[in-house]
């Protein structure tokens, strides 16, 4: 958010990230030919964070170090954002404000020593509720330079004629890694595990329970009478608007007030919420990634909603009740 309202100012970056699609600002990245004030705030940013990335517990994936198109997508939607009211530092400020007049109203409800142990305990979960992040933050870094030391393995092994493309490498385990290097061609190996995995990411739902018989418990229960799409109420409020059906945030683009329709979402999907009008999400619960974040920009969320994204067309009208967990859709929309 704080590249996109320096961008805003500069007449040069913001034309650039308006005009060009996010892979070809990402190669500018890469040659240093982005507008000055642009390439100096990416790098400022990169040296930082540059180890994480899109669904980044997969060592396979690259780091936004390497190919920061996705982040650069993000802040050209942000510029497109216009109401500021609804600014990542508009929202924690007023989340800052609601969060103390709570820790006052829930402190005069207790007497002596009672009020200062709650407002001390209250005080405390909030100062080191955010560290929580710190772990998987720290272990990303370590998964960073694992990417970085096998990525080049996977060249070389391209050279030598032992593999087809350099990220083949990472569907080897180490061991075959070695016999690799050690010269044993384990193409085979490779488009075995490559099928697999393209079967897996072409799966729309993954059973939350299964019966000992290995059915899908969700598939016996059944549907509400009404025909209402029920889930897990996440996040309270009511919002209506076109939903807007994204399975991956690289390159995704969110219309002011469109309700975002995902499968499920990790910290690479923040950047949507900011223009979100609401958030339905097939997995998850109240303490997902999804729900948390939906509550901190205080958009109503409704998550655990099975099939949603097939349920749910791009540009149907949706109402979001995040209070009661239904989305209803057409008609009862309106």
């Amino acid at each position: 958010w704080e590249i996109a309202h320096a961008a805003r100012e500069d007449p040069a970056s913001r034309d650039a990230l308006r005009t060009r699609p996010p892979a070809e600002l990402s190669a500018q990245y890469r040659a240093a030919t982005l507008p000055p004030l642009l390439q100096r705030e990416m790098t400022s940013f990169l040296q930082r964070y540059g180890h994480r990335a899109i669904a980044e517990i997969d060592l396979g994936v690259k780091r936004w170090s390497e190919d920061p198109a996705h982040l650069l997508g993000a802040i050209a939607n942000y510029l497109r954002l216009g109401d500021q009211a609804t600014a990542p530092d508009v929202q924690f400020a007023g989340g800052a404000r609601e969060a103390e007049a709570m820790i006052k109203t829930l402190a005069s409800r207790v007497h002596g020593p009672r009020r200062a142990i709650l407002r001390f305990l209250l005080g405390r979960v909030r100062l080191l509720g955010g560290l929580r992040e710190q772990p998987k933050f720290q272990i990303m870094r370590v998964f960073a330079l694992g990417h970085a030391l096998i990525a080049p393995v996977g060249g070389e092994l391209v050279e030598r004629g032992l593999l087809d493309a350099p990220d083949d490498a990472f569907f080897l385990t180490l061991p075959e890694l070695r016999r690799a290097i050690a010269g044993e061609d384990l193409r085979g190996t490779v488009v075995d595990r490559r099928a697999v995995y393209r079967r897996e990411q072409g799966r729309r739902h993954v059973p939350r329970v299964l019966l000992s018989d290995g059915t899908d418990a969700e598939t016996e229960i059944a549907a509400p009478a009404d025909g209402a799409i029920r889930g897990t109420p996440a996040s309270p409020g009511i919002a209506r608007g076109i939903a807007h059906v994204i399975r991956s945030p690289v390159g995704a683009r969110l219309e002011p007030g469109e309700v975002l329709v995902a499968p499920s979402t990790d910290p690479g999907w923040t950047p949507l919420f900011l223009t979100a009008g609401a958030l339905v999400m097939e997995m998850g619960g109240m303490m997902s990634h999804g729900a948390v974040v939906a509550r901190e920009y205080g958009i109503p969320a409704v998550v655990g909603v099975v099939n949603a994204t097939g349920r749910i067309t791009t540009g149907d009208q949706v109402t979001v009740d995040g209070s009661a967990g239904t989305v209803a859709l057409g008609e009862a929309a309106v």
